[in-house]
């Protein structure tokens, strides 16, 4: 209702009576983080994550509330914690792979925008992101195949990527198809 004053109120009166409530504390870091008050979020998201330890999401928003305060080092701890409670939660791959790319480890990067490609394969996010380090790493022509790849699905993601890759890639029949190779591929490393 727009009430974020009232339900903090509200959420720190419940907290008084049940320090620990998970629920009250998952719920007072959403508020400030969509409030942009990361540094509450992660008090909140602390004391969750002690809390309740196996809790994935609340690892994943630990994160994520730590990579926008620029603690990409504590963030990549806390995103490794997401997935090692759910290996398959794409989001914490995700954010993972972003501090990576930060921090400028592009091989560790790409295998965890590789794992994100595979969870949520027509989802633009990660593969624009996979194409950015495959050019990071000089591997231009992995980037152009993701290009083409993303014109099967999301055209204007796919011209933005030729864009900011630095190529014009005329629309042709003969491209039509090739971007599914990079799917293939990818599906044949996975299973080995």
């Amino acid at each position: 209702m727009g009430r974020s004053n009232a339900a903090l109120a509200r959420f720190d009166r419940l907290l008084q009576l049940r320090p620990l409530d998970c629920h009250a504390l998952a719920s007072q870091a959403h508020i400030h983080a969509q409030r942009g008050s990361f540094d509450e979020a992660v008090n909140s998201l602390c004391l969750l994550t002690q809390t309740r330890p196996q809790d994935a999401a609340g690892w994943f928003n630990l994160g994520y509330a730590l990579q926008q305060l620029g603690e990409q080092g504590q963030a990549g701890v806390a995103f490794r914690q997401a997935l090692a409670m759910d290996p398959r939660m794409d989001r914490a791959w995700y954010g993972l792979a972003l501090v990576l790319m930060d921090l400028r480890q592009y091989l560790e990067a790409a295998d965890a925008l590789e794992n994100t490609t595979a969870l949520q394969p027509m989802s633009p996010h990660g593969w624009f992101r996979l194409a950015q380090v495959r050019q990071a790493l000089n591997q231009h022509d992995e980037a152009v195949n993701i290009a083409l790849h993303l014109r099967e699905f999301e055209p204007k993601v796919a011209a933005q990527l030729e864009r900011a890759l630095g190529v014009g890639l005329p629309f042709s029949p003969c491209h039509q198809g090739r971007g599914a190779s990079v799917v293939a591929a990818r599906a044949s490393r996975h299973a080995a």
